[in-house]
């Protein structure tokens, strides 16, 4: 299971969120990207020897994201009966793709002739 599917299912919860340069951002999401860039509202963002700062809206980049502190009173179990993250389904039995479209075994190929002295008329 991904985080960030979970976080995509966890719009208007109110989170932590803490970057790899140190600041603690509080908000509740808004959206959540694949690439796991968070939209906050309503934020409070506290910058290390700094007072904290009201805004309105934040975009968080997915790649400063250190960790994510989830609510207490979130109930995980019901987000994780989603049947996204069950256990992956087993994809059907298809046609090969590829180059060639046929696998090893199956090769309609003619067999390779060898040429030797005897047969090159010497």
């Amino acid at each position: 299971m991904k985080l960030v599917r979970l976080l995509m299912k966890m719009q208007n919860e109110t989170v932590q969120v803490e970057l790899k340069s140190g600041v603690l951002v509080h908000g509740t999401i808004v959206t959540v990207s694949p690439n796991m860039n968070i939209t906050l509202k309503d934020v409070k963002m506290t910058v290390p020897h700094r007072s904290p700062t009201q805004l309105e809206h934040i975009m968080v980049r997915g790649s400063q994201v250190r960790m994510v502190l989830l609510p207490d009173d979130l109930n995980l179990d019901a987000l994780l009966q989603d049947p996204i993250f069950s256990k992956k389904q087993e994809k059907p039995l298809s046609a090969p793709q590829g180059r060639g479209g046929a696998s090893k075994h199956t090769s309609t190929k003619a067999p390779k002739r060898t040429t030797n002295a005897h047969n090159r008329g010497f």
